[in-house]
């Protein structure tokens, strides 16, 4: 393993583990009045180490527990799209014919005519902001590249020797796809999903960003950007540290699915000598 892919792992197992110990960890509460502030945002200083927004609300808390929320939506819309993506694609790829072209041409196509950012919006700006209405906006468009991928691995994967003797031993199409071909063809997908899950991440930023995700006052790293930049020049620190956790979380997992793509391609393990 390189240095860029293990700093990424620990940096995701940290990420992962101040989510999960969020409130051991936070020195305050995220959405609690922790300094008298009068309006103005406190400078990062010892007891504040990020300082104060203009509520009062200590930033380091609400950063911890921002990891929070983007790993729980992140982690949905890549659970939800692989799975929605791994159905419609193996469907695709396997029978092809009419059924492929309706999925392939007509509903993938449809789907990535529009903008993902543009569906998303349309859609929690209709259903209404939260966690759930977020996860299900945003993997409306996530799944297509999900499927897309699964599509064509089961198109080469369908005319391998041991699908040819699993179907002329009699087994049904739904093992042989999920025994013989979802195993053999995992691995890009793995790769995808490590990737996504660092694109997710900066969706549900963007999202909270533009006043579509969790509703305040739940802490978002995306919700805090918004909140600091009409204080960007007086307070840069309600902006720079949020901006800094989604960087290093989308780094990470990016880190994280190009050392998963180099250790499962075997082209390129022999190229590194493994």
């Amino acid at each position: 393993m390189g240095k860029l892919e293990l700093v990424g792992a620990i940096m995701v197992l940290g990420l992962v583990l101040v989510a999960v110990f969020a409130p051991v960890i936070a020195p305050h509460s995220p959405t609690r009045a922790v300094a008298a502030t009068y309006g103005d945002p406190g400078a990062p200083s010892l007891a504040f180490p990020m300082g104060t927004d203009q509520l009062g609300r200590d930033v380091l808390s609400r950063i911890i527990y921002g990891a929070r929320i983007s790993m729980l939506v992140g982690s949905c819309v890549v659970i939800t799209s692989l799975g929605l993506g791994l159905i419609v694609g193996s469907i695709a790829g396997y029978y092809g014919g009419a059924i492929d072209r309706f999925f392939n041409v007509v509903v993938m196509n449809a789907f990535l005519s529009f903008p993902g950012i543009l569906i998303a919006i349309a859609f929690v700006a209709f259903r209404g902001p939260g966690i759930f209405n977020l996860v299900i906006a945003l993997s409306l468009s996530g799944w297509v590249g999900y499927a897309r991928l699964v599509r064509g691995q089961v198109l080469a994967a369908r005319e391998r020797e041991f699908v040819e003797a699993a179907r002329a031993l009699g087994a049904s199409d739904l093992r042989i796809i999920i025994r013989h071909i979802l195993p053999n063809i995992i691995q890009p997908v793995i790769v995808q999903a490590a990737i996504g899950m660092a694109g997710a991440i900066l969706a549900e930023a963007t999202m909270s960003f533009l006043g579509l995700g969790v509703p305040p006052p739940t802490a978002s790293w995306g919700a805090m950007l918004n909140d600091g930049r009409s204080h960007l020049f007086d307070a840069p620190h309600l902006v720079l540290f949020p901006a800094l956790a989604v960087m290093l979380a989308v780094l990470s997992f990016n880190f994280i699915g190009d050392a998963l793509r180099d250790y499962l391609d075997p082209r390129s393990r022999i190229e590194a000598g493994l």
